[in-house]
């Protein structure tokens, strides 16, 4: 056989219809989501489709896809010793697998009954954590490995429903677990105007496998490589394409990771009250035990065992919040009844004369700020001398000490210098100017796409530029999940193509058990807060509220911002990362399921983590310093180097993620317009079209990179205030997080062009 068929994927028929399929279904969908207005069963039309209807049809297409190839890279018929010892082995998983689930449950039992008993909470947070740690960790020493083989890809022997699991728990990261259903709550439908999302994470993190599935997994799988550089450099030769791909796994897997390590102080610091930094600390050494030590066949078998919990942890909470409201713990099958009580509370808020004032009272605010953005020099030295003269008053008063000691933090928190001050109050203008819209700026839950496309020009402005962000940020979620390394290194762990395919119908159907269940923790949570939380007297509020309060008050706050001593929506403060955490306490469940739930985050975080850091390791040690060489001498070396290079990244990303430096969802989506830039172009074309040339792949990564990091960094807000530009630097309205719409085009055009113009490669 020649080496052509081996490195360039033949065409195929089922692959263009199913591809055809995918996108009427994705985009044509969306693009339509206003007009399908109707209600079936107590559901709107449109909302069901993009949550639930067209995720099924996933399914089902990567399923159809997996099914009619079973016989194209099936495992090689093997002796009948041999396939005994295969059934055997694998009826022994399936019996551990069984022993595990029954203990995990017997285990939640023994908690809620020691709870029942009065076991206090501190200490069941801290019994959850040590026993997840300590699991996660035995798990590692027990796979500890030093093979090559073992170490990079799990010595090929993982089944696909196992690996699916797996595969599951690596993509349901702190960003699904803990930011996503708090994303649709805040973000409803579609998101607003100027920031695109709500069920564009779950059509695009879900509609991201049929690509994996009809394009890549299969492929990559067939030329039995160790990391995803492996495939530049196998395919396209020499040094750069290699060297450029791992630099781009790693700028990707950094961003990504550090989102995973910020959610690992958050839960570890909400369960044991350590600080958030001891916490990042905390959870870290658990990561490390087990990729550090046993690579890819450790981390496995972890998230295996992670997917168990956080699938769990999420499906109860929910389950539960369903009763309880509607009587029924089938919760993606009833919720829809929810969204239209949502609307009424919705519209009731929008004329309550209190909930009017304190919308007055952010715009009042707003303004101030915007006053003192015309001078920014003058009103900060302004505001600097009125805190050095009130604390020489104080002084002078012989006031208390800790009043004094007050208004020197006050003095001390005013900015630094002119720049700082003007993106503090810029941001702080943006907030309260947020605020100062109906529903603290939220859209209406249930409403496609923010302005009317029948109303006032401005109106259809508003409609045109949320549909557009929406379908840029599904198109940038859906290539990045093709895209990703850490991801697709998951499918060279099945025994053969077949399995591959079948693995990633796997991997969709464990994701959507939890992708199905937040839009609707979202609508539940979200009636939850309308309908008993908002009216509440601050003085008879949730003893919760204080204690997440105290975690990190950016994530929760309440302020009698109208004073009149009563709870109104605009001055409830819930951000995205806080809302699946906090679920358990706002449903009034036991306290053991708040301890599940943290554990579920933390498993996600941890898997996810996992993953992450042995990409970054291999690229750094395999990819740069051996250039994927295999030879069974420095097989020992190579595997040593990638758990050192390992260890280094862990500890950066840890020391940026103490810095807080973004949400966990928008880091996780800046990192998937970065890998679909860097990887989805040159990989595509080079699997399936021969001509595609080194030149070509090496030009279109870096103009495919270079074109999103560029895009995202002139439209930071740092960046621009830095070198004083003025105005919007989007183009067609499009938000930075979807950057990779213009990355992913330019990278192809560039592949394509140079590969024209070059001379074919052989290969």
């Amino acid at each position: 056989m020649s080496a052509v068929p081996a490195l360039v994927a033949p065409s195929s028929s089922l692959r263009k219809i199913l591809l055809l399929v995918w996108g009427v279904l994705s985009f044509g969908g969306v693009f339509f989501a206003r007009d399908m207005t109707l209600v079936v069963a107590g559901w709107p039309l449109n909302y069901w489709f993009c949550a639930q209807g067209v995720v099924l049809c996933y399914i089902v297409i990567v399923a159809l896809y997996a099914w009619l190839r079973r016989a194209d890279g099936a495992p090689v018929a093997t002796s009948a010793p041999e396939a005994a010892a295969n059934r055997s082995r694998l009826r022994r998983l399936h019996r551990n697998f069984g022993v595990y689930v029954v203990g995990l449950l017997v285990f939640l039992a023994v908690m809620a009954v020691a709870e029942r008993q009065g076991l206090s909470r501190y200490w069941i947070g801290g019994i959850f954590l040590f026993v997840t740690l300590a699991l996660y960790a035995s798990i590692g020493v027990y796979c500890r490995t030093s093979d090559a083989a073992e170490y990079y890809v799990a010595g090929r022997r993982i089944p696909p429903i196992y690996n699916g699991m797996a595969t599951a728990a690596d993509w349901m990261s702190a960003a699904s677990f803990i930011s996503l259903a708090g994303g649709l709550y805040l973000q409803g439908f579609s998101g607003s105007e100027t920031q695109a999302g709500g069920l564009a994470y779950i059509m695009g993190w879900t509609g991201g496998f049929c690509l994996v599935a009809l394009l890549i997994a299969p492929q990559l799988r067939r030329l039995n490589l160790y990391t995803v550089p492996d495939f530049f450099g196998v395919r396209y030769g020499g040094r750069w394409p290699r060297w450029i791909a791992a630099g781009a796994a790693i700028l990707c897997s950094f961003t990504y990771v550090v989102a995973q390590i910020y959610g690992v102080g958050l839960i570890a610091s909400r369960l044991t009250g350590v600080q958030f930094e001891i916490g990042i600390l905390m959870g870290l050494g658990g990561v490390l035990v087990c990729s550090f030590l046993g690579g890819m066949r450790a981390v496995t078998w972890t998230q295996v065992a992670q997917c168990v919990i956080l699938i769990l942890a999420f499906v109860i909470p929910v389950s539960w919040l369903a009763y309880k409201q509607l009587g029924n713990p089938l919760a993606p099958l009833v919720y829809g009844q929810q969204l239209e009580k949502i609307a009424r509370l919705e519209k009731q808020l929008a004329s309550s004369p209190a909930e009017m004032a304190v919308v007055a009272e952010y715009g009042r605010r707003a303004d101030i700020y915007e006053q003192m953005l015309k001078d920014v020099a003058g009103t900060l030295a302004r505001e600097r001398a009125a805190a050095q003269a009130r604390i020489r008053q104080l002084k002078d008063d012989r006031a208390d000490a800790l009043v004094v000691q007050r208004a020197s933090r006050e003095l001390a928190a005013l900015p630094r210098d002119v720049e700082s001050a003007r993106e503090l109050w810029t941001r702080a203008m943006q907030e309260n100017r947020d605020h100062s819209r109906p529903l603290a700026g939220m859209s209406p839950h249930a409403q496609a796409f923010a302005g009317d496309p029948e109303g006032t020009p401005r109106e259809r402005e508003m409609f045109q530029n949320s549909r557009l962000n929406f379908l840029a940020l599904m198109f940038c979620l859906m290539v990045g999940t093709a895209s990703l390394p850490h991801l697709l290194t998951r499918f060279y762990t099945t025994p053969s193509v077949a399995e591959a395919r079948t693995s990633v119908a796997w991997s969709l159907f464990f994701i959507a058990l939890l992708y199905l269940a937040a839009p609707a923790l979202a609508v539940l949570v979200k009636y939850e807060v309308l309908s008993n939380l908002v009216g509440q007297s601050f003085d008879t509020l949730p003893k919760w509220i204080a204690q997440w309060a105290q975690v990190d008050p950016a994530l929760l706050s309440v302020a009698d911002v109208n004073g009149d001593r009563i709870l109104q929506f605009s001055e409830l403060k819930l951000e995205a990362d806080i809302i699946m955490l906090a679920t358990p306490e706002l449903g009034g469940l036991p306290y053991v399921v708040s301890g599940l739930v943290a554990a579920g985050g933390l498993a996600a975080a941890l898997s996810t983590a996992d993953g992450l850091l042995l990409t970054m390791g291999n690229a750094l040690a395999y990819d740069f310093y051996f250039r994927g060489t295999k030879d069974r001498q420095g097989a020992m070396v190579r595997v040593m180097l990638s758990k050192f290079a390992l260890l280094l990244v862990a500890l950066a990303a840890a020391y940026v993620a103490a810095q807080k430096p973004a949400d966990i969802l928008m880091l996780v989506s800046a990192s998937f317009s970065l890998a679909a830039s860097a990887f989805f172009p040159a990989m595509v074309f080079g699997i399936f079209w021969a001509r595609t040339t080194r030149a070509a792949a090496v030009a279109g990564m870096l103009a495919g990179l270079g074109i999103a990091v560029a895009y995202m960094l002139l439209n930071a807000a740092g960046v621009r205030a830095f070198f004083g530009l003025q105005g919007s630097g989007l183009w067609f309205g499009i938000q930075p997080v979807s950057a990779g719409v213009f990355g992913v085009a330019a990278g192809a055009l560039v592949v394509w062009g140079v590969s024209l113009l070059g001379r074919p490669q052989r290969l």
